[in-house]
């Protein structure tokens, strides 16, 4: 299931900016913080990943080997 976004672009007379909203219920689910750090990865111009910086502890148990 994906969310789409459209891209904002912003002109301040010599600079612009292109900016992203992010979905509430994605960040929500992620559970991103206000001020979290995340980097963006390019793949190809077709593919680009949003990363945590500090990776986030996993929710869910680890499972246990049996032997």
């Amino acid at each position: 299931m994906g969310h789409r976004v459209k891209i904002q672009r912003v002109e301040r007379g010599q600079t612009k900016s292109f900016y992203i909203n992010f979905p509430a219920a994605i960040a929500e689910a992620s559970r991103i913080v206000k001020g979290e750090e995340l980097e963006w990865l390019i793949e190809d111009r077709n593919t680009f990943l949003l990363k945590r910086i500090r990776p986030a502890k996993s929710v869910v148990k680890a499972k246990t080997r049996l032997t």
